[in-house]
């Protein structure tokens, strides 16, 4: 490997909390660069193992877990519309490469002994099986991962609000956004290294001050079903386990 293919993940080193989960059932919600890892390879093995090893960790707590995973890595549909592609046709293309990022997280997680289950708004039977809130829920009760692909199965919604939506459906009681930053900033910290982080947000200073959290859809959907958000970096390794642990970390919205 290369050093620019190097994959680093940020690792901490501090004891271990122990106890009862804080929450009994999550949605995950990742982005699909951040199975590219620091490369511009599409799906990057050593980014898709390190996420799922993050998944095992709170899988070992007792916690049942729903994923649902952006395509951007391929293809972002609303980069794509134009002149010569309508903007359904666009997003119908992310649709299908969040199945593609949804294949290679089952086989991952399945490689890792975790029984899995991809489930599909976008009809592909020799892939995927149908999404349907009642079978989502049968298997995560019976210790399943669920991971849930093709966004809405409808154009002009994000894999935000997918999260959102799926999240009320199945009753999870949290939105986890795992990022590559450590929470929600008043400024974008790559271009702002000065701009301050918050430790909590209110679902209407987020749509209010219009921080990038999620879009607003998802937000005002999670508002309305009360469901609250925490955005941390998914690979600072060990965060999702310490906060399914009670650790305050990243940025909760509620």
């Amino acid at each position: 490997m290369s050093a620019a293919q190097t994959w680093n993940p940020k690792v901490r080193f501090e004891a271990e909390i122990v106890g009862t989960p804080t929450y009994k059932r999550i949605l995950l919600k990742i982005s699909g660069e951040s199975l590219s890892g620091q490369t511009q390879n599409t799906i990057h093995p050593q980014a898709v193992s390190f996420v799922c090893g993050e998944i095992k960790s709170a899988v070992e707590l007792g916690v049942q877990v729903a994923v649902v995973v952006g395509g951007g890595n391929i293809v972002r549909g609303q980069l794509l519309q134009g002149e010569t592609i309508d903007r359904v046709s666009a997003d119908h293309m992310g649709m299908l490469a969040t199945i593609i990022n949804s294949l290679a997280l089952q086989d991952y997680l399945e490689s890792l002994g975790l029984p899995t289950r991809l489930f599909s708004a976008v009809h592909i039977d020799t892939l995927t099986r149908p999404y349907t809130k009642r079978e989502a829920v049968r298997h995560l009760s019976e210790g399943r991962i669920v991971v849930l692909a093709g966004g809405t199965g409808n154009a002009y919604f994000t894999t935000d609000t997918t999260a959102a939506l799926r999240a009320a459906e199945i009753k999870a009681e949290v939105v986890m956004k795992g990022t590559k930053v450590d929470g929600v900033f008043e400024d974008d910290p790559v271009k702002n290294a000065s701009a301050g982080m918050f430790d909590t947000l209110s679902y209407l200073e987020v749509l209010n001050r219009k921080l990038r959290v999620m879009d607003l859809t998802a937000i005002s959907l999670c508002m309305e079903n009360r469901l609250p958000i925490i955005v941390f970096n998914l690979f600072t390794q060990g965060n999702l386990k310490r906060i399914l642990q009670g650790e305050k970390i990243g940025t909760i919205v509620e």
